[in-house]
């Protein structure tokens, strides 16, 4: 096995232990909730409390990893998620079980960024599409096995064995980075920004648990909308900050690079849309179906499946059609299928919305695939770091975005009609936000047809083809 399979494969024992953590907890709520005596809405702090420690450390991952070395940032990361872990599962009350979220958030915010550092400061660009796919395949498991697995440990032992499976896992990742990822040299960093680290912890965190409180409210959503704004006016203030600053924290001149800039905007429109569907569609499935929970899972699952699948076709399909077609096409027709969603009813044969959602699977995954590579074709070696660390927040502020519009969709519909939410404001919803996915479709197509072509093979793809048909 090449180390473009070794690397990923290694990488991605962080990302599956992550998002297999997120998935199983969903499932667990309400046993945790009744054990250490308070309600599962109240919880949704113990889930927003992570999400707030990723949008606070993710900024500083690209210092540290250039501090300290991003190997070694990996495999700490690792150990203070599974730390944070351990504390979850002995945690006996609504605050232990919070902080111990915080402190498990803290490590996951270094995992994916600072694996994705290593993984392309480790790979030619010509490989990246490759890699990336194969990154990515463990990390899809997660959702597709987190489910089930928590409400088996949680039906048959206890709860506290969702967090106890990231101790193996995590000491395997250790290891595993120890024995096989090459070991980087440690960069020259430029000199910490504290003043910067504190406006865009504030900026990034308010943003995030604004967020979180509008779509799942836990707390009166007014203190949802004021965290939004303190968070907004202190991003606004770092970006003052940042252009007067000579080393500044997340620098905005990250966006210069042309196929950079391309990936995280058009990236970011599409993602903000898809992170709208795990929370509509299961919901949509139970509330307005009437499907049970595990009735629901064995519908969506198939969208990982589609997801998986998509890995095994990605490098040849930007070889052979470039980065302009692939993710124009992928965007405009994922946001067309999620649109699709929106036609949804109780009387439509299930095989029919399952072969839906696998196509969909399809060509979210490797659209993301495609802006995952993209996003580092031109970046110069110096400013990987940075680019890691300012996609990062900008992948995890369009997911809370998604969300957030979600749930603000299906209430400004259910405000139309007396009574609960209905199945039109599940459809209105889709609607809004497949329309919104699908205009990344005309950002990607501002892209030049050779554009990446030396990460993609594409040009080189063409050329191949012309010298054979000249012969």
């Amino acid at each position: 096995m090449t180390s473009l399979r070794i690397t990923p494969l290694i990488l991605a024992v962080a990302l599956f232990m992550e998002q297999l953590d997120s998935t199983v907890i969903s499932t667990s709520l309400p046993a945790i909730a009744a054990d250490i005596g308070t309600e599962p809405v109240a919880l949704k702090l113990a889930l927003t409390s992570y999400l707030v420690s990723l949008a606070i450390f993710i900024p500083i991952s690209g210092w540290m990893s250039d501090r300290f070395g991003a190997r070694n940032i990996f495999r700490l990361a690792i150990l203070v998620f599974v730390m944070g872990s351990v504390a979850c599962a002995f945690s006996n009350s609504l605050p232990t079980f919070v902080i111990s979220r915080f402190f498990q958030g803290a490590g996951a915010s270094m995992m994916t960024p600072v694996g994705r550092l290593l993984l392309v400061r480790s790979t030619p660009r010509n490989e990246l599409v490759a890699a990336m796919a194969w990154l990515t395949i463990p990390a899809l498991i997660g959702p597709l096995v987190g489910p089930p697995l928590g409400g088996f440990l949680t039906t048959y032992l206890s709860w506290h064995w969702i967090f106890w499976i990231n101790v193996p896992i995590g000491v395997a990742g250790i290891v595993f980075a120890t024995r096989f990822l090459p070991q980087m040299d440690v960069r020259n960093p430029r000199p910490i920004d504290f003043v910067g680290f504190v406006l865009t912890s504030i900026a990034f965190s308010g943003l995030v648990f604004g967020l979180s409180v509008v779509s799942l409210p836990a707390l009166p959503i007014v203190y949802g909308y004021l965290t939004i704004a303190v968070g907004v006016t202190a991003g606004l203030l770092y970006l003052l900050h940042a252009r007067r600053t000579e080393y500044p924290l997340l620098d905005p001149k990250i966006f210069r690079y042309p196929l950079f800039r391309a990936a995280a905007v058009g990236g970011n429109i599409f993602r903000i849309g898809v992170g709208a569907v795990p929370f509509l569609l299961p919901l949509m499935l139970q509330l307005a179906f009437g499907l049970n929970p595990a009735e629901s899972g064995l519908v969506t699952f198939v969208s990982a499946i589609g997801a998986i699948t998509s890995k095994f076709i990605a490098e040849k399909t930007f070889q052979r059609f470039g980065f302009r077609t692939v993710l124009s096409f992928g965007a405009g027709m994922g946001g067309l299928f999620i649109f699709v969603n929106g036609f949804f009813t109780p009387g439509m044969p299930i095989v029919l919305i399952m072969g839906v959602l696998l196509v969909t699977g399809v060509l979210r995954s490797i659209t993301f695939t495609g802006v995952n590579a993209l996003s580092f074709g031109d970046v110069d070696e110096a400013d990987m770091s940075q680019a890691t660390a300012v996609n990062a927040v900008m992948q995890q502020l369009s997911i809370a975005t998604g969300v957030a519009l979600a749930g603000a969709l299906l209430e400004i519909s259910s405000h139309t009609h007396p009574g609960p939410i209905n199945l039109n404001d599940f459809h209105v919803a889709f609607w809004v936000v497949g329309g919104f996915s699908a205009l990344a479709a005309f950002w990607f197509l501002r892209l030049a047809p050779d554009a990446g072509a030396f990460v993609s093979g594409h040009k080189r793809s063409q050329d191949q083809a012309f010298v054979e048909t000249k012969e």
